[in-house]
């Protein structure tokens, strides 16, 4: 195993929980908290949550680590006969299926959605509260546990890449 490729799986390790790791804070007490804001109030705090998300720090993470699975699971992929290789590969997949492409078939919509909505109106309300609220908040859960479950992959592969 070459060096390069232990530090990408490192990387990728910590980038992986990093990521999950603001899932996580949604999903566990961020929007808790706003569905106890009034509904505009929830409305107007995560439209801008939604604006700020697209800082170089989160995205770079977020979006970077989509061709770094790629490549971790191509050559997973091509020596799945190597122990620990089959871990790898399906960390990459996971966080490619539960992290990027639920973000971009779930939640990226539902961000939109709610970005058009003016936070006064009653439509907007009920959105909030009825759609936005519950399946925004199931769907990052999915994301968070795939990409937790993505980093312990990652490390129980390299752990039997380095050790056997």
């Amino acid at each position: 195993m070459s060096h390069w490729l232990i530090l990408l799986v490192q990387f990728s390790i910590v980038a992986y929980a990093l990521v999950g790791g603001v899932f996580l804070a949604f999903s566990d007490f961020i929007m808790r908290s706003l569905a106890l804001t009034s509904g505009e109030g929830g409305i107007e705090a995560m439209q801008s949550i939604n604006r700020q998300v697209f800082r170089w720090v989160f995205m770079t993470l977020f979006l970077g680590m989509a061709p770094v699975s790629l490549v971790l699971a191509g050559i997973a992929w091509a020596n799945l006969n190597t122990p620990g290789a089959s871990l790898l590969l399906v960390s990459g997949v996971l966080y490619l299926a539960g992290c990027l492409a639920v973000t971009i078939i779930c939640n990226v919509p539902m961000n939109e959605r709610l970005a058009a909505l003016k936070a006064s109106d009653k439509d907007a309300c009920t959105y909030w509260t009825g759609t936005y609220l519950p399946r925004w908040t199931f769907w990052n859960t999915v994301r968070t546990f795939a990409c937790i479950l993505a980093a312990g992959l990652q490390t129980a592969g390299l752990v039997t890449l380095v050790t056997t």
